[in-house]
């Protein structure tokens, strides 16, 4: 039996048994997990049978996952936006219409129940790229935070971690003022939306970020000011890059330049910043990020949903960009759809198979997932972490079958979130053998959030 400890102090501690646990290399039969404080204090192999007291988890168990991206609203369009045709530009119009109508109350109740979805999913913190910020015509709330602050409040009734990437969305194209939709998004100048996001705080449970929306809702020359606030806290800064091909000729008409070239000039780029979607990029666009270390999440099933086309993530993560993944849109939340998609798209873009290993897969599910929301100390089953872990059946009609020592593959190939049996975080059971634990009827709460929404 291996034993591996780390100090701890004496009180909230708890025993996991894990029948397979994933040890970020292999499937290790029989770990026992010791949690103090919230973390993992100690990872034991080898133990064949449950210790006494120990809570037992029957299955695959893996560190949480992260959704690196997330527009908790767009959940509200899910269905509604699939009848008829058109693009990401006409999809925009629809997802307009439904954040015209949120509330800090309506909000909260949305928020809470798909952060619950999210945590029946397996999914232990969330990056939330939030830029609903004022009320409807921009005028500011009397907590200027009151929509922002409603999420962080809601993931902690779900029991997961969030990181609000509070976003500075100020104009709505190069040149252009916001719309009429989109004066709730804006506070009118950076500096503004600096000193805004400047009164949100850091919590337990909570981390505060920065995001650009895009090169196209922030103007070049605030671009930096951003930036300097997200260094100044040396927090993670997030922005939506190249996700439609009319976006790269705006950017190249306005200033001679792709968007990828536009952030590295202005300082936006670096290890603490991801670029979501990064679909439609040049050589030069992937050599910029890469040798900068900015990070990718890729979010393929809204990419696939909305018609935006498949990024170039093989070439990103070779060029030195780690690659994280989110739901975005949330046309489904299942991160293990997310990253199967990941290796299946380039599989039907190069028609060769084998891109990533499973273990690559879910490393960016979760540990290159919970580095991009500034939280490294999580995504391992290793002292010092997080005790953030999830447990996915093996035997249900989708993960019957395999040998055990292929359950990695198993989960990433053919789970689905609906086979989430077990969801931990801070040592503390949120989802336990599939049922939420503080929302109580989690597609209820959705229902309802969602129908306010739709009158």
């Amino acid at each position: 039996m291996q034993l591996t400890t780390t100090p701890t102090g004496k009180r909230d501690t708890a025993t996991f048994w894990l029948s397979h646990a994933w040890l970020g290399t292999h499937v290790e039969p029989g770990v026992a997990l010791d949690v103090a404080d919230g973390r993992i204090a100690g990872v034991r192999t080898g133990v064949d049978a449950p210790p006494p007291g120990a809570t037992v988890l029957r299955g695959l168990t893996l560190p949480g996952l992260a959704n690196a991206h997330s527009h908790a609203f767009h959940r509200a369009l899910r269905s509604t936006v699939q009848v008829g045709s058109g693009t990401f530009w006409t999809w925009r119009e629809l997802m307009y219409q439904v954040s015209s109508r949120l509330t800090p109350e309506t909000y909260y109740d949305l928020a809470r129940a798909v952060y619950a979805e999210m945590a029946l999913a397996g999914i232990t913190a969330v990056g939330e790229f939030h830029y609903l910020h004022h009320a409807p015509g921009g005028v500011p709330y009397d907590n200027p935070n009151a929509m922002g602050e409603a999420l962080i409040a809601a993931a902690d009734a779900a029991g997961i971690r969030i990181t609000l990437l509070d976003t500075a969305y100020l104009a709505a194209g190069f040149g252009q003022q916001p719309n009429r939709h989109q004066l709730r998004f804006s506070d009118t100048t950076a500096e503004a939306w600096a000193e805004r996001a400047s009164l949100l705080k850091d919590t337990d449970h909570a981390l505060i970020g920065a995001a650009v929306h895009s090169v196209r809702a922030v103007p070049a020359g605030q671009l930096a000011t951003v930036a300097a606030w997200a260094e100044g806290r040396q927090a993670p800064l997030h922005v939506h890059l190249s996700e439609q091909v009319a976006e790269n000729e705006a950017c190249q008409a306005a200033h001679g330049c792709s968007p990828t070239r536009l952030l590295a000039d202005h300082g936006v780029l670096g290890p603490r910043t991801t670029g979501v979607h990064n679909t439609h990029l040049s050589g030069e666009d992937i050599t910029l990020l890469g040798s900068s270390a900015t990070g990718t999440c890729m979010c393929p099933t809204t990419e696939r949903d909305l018609a935006d086309g498949i990024g170039p993530a093989v070439a990103l993560q070779r060029a030195g960009s780690p690659l994280s993944l989110g739901s975005d849109s949330h046309a489904v939340i299942d991160l293990f759809e997310e990253a199967r998609a990941m290796e299946l798209n380039e599989r039907l873009r190069t028609r060769t198979r084998g891109h990533w290993t499973a273990a690559a897969l879910l490393h960016a599910a979760t540990a290159d997932g919970h580095a991009a929301l500034g939280r490294p100390d999580a995504g391992t089953l290793e002292p010092g972490a997080f005790a953030d872990f999830t447990t996915v059946a093996l035997d249900s009609v989708r993960t019957a079958g395999p040998a055990p020592r292929l359950a990695a593959e198993t989960a990433v190939f053919a789970a689905s979130a609906a086979d989430v049996r077990h969801t931990v975080v801070a040592g503390r059971h949120i989802v336990r053998d599939g049922q939420h634990a503080l929302v109580e009827d989690v597609p209820a709460a959705l229902a309802s959030a969602i129908a306010v929404l739709h009158g």
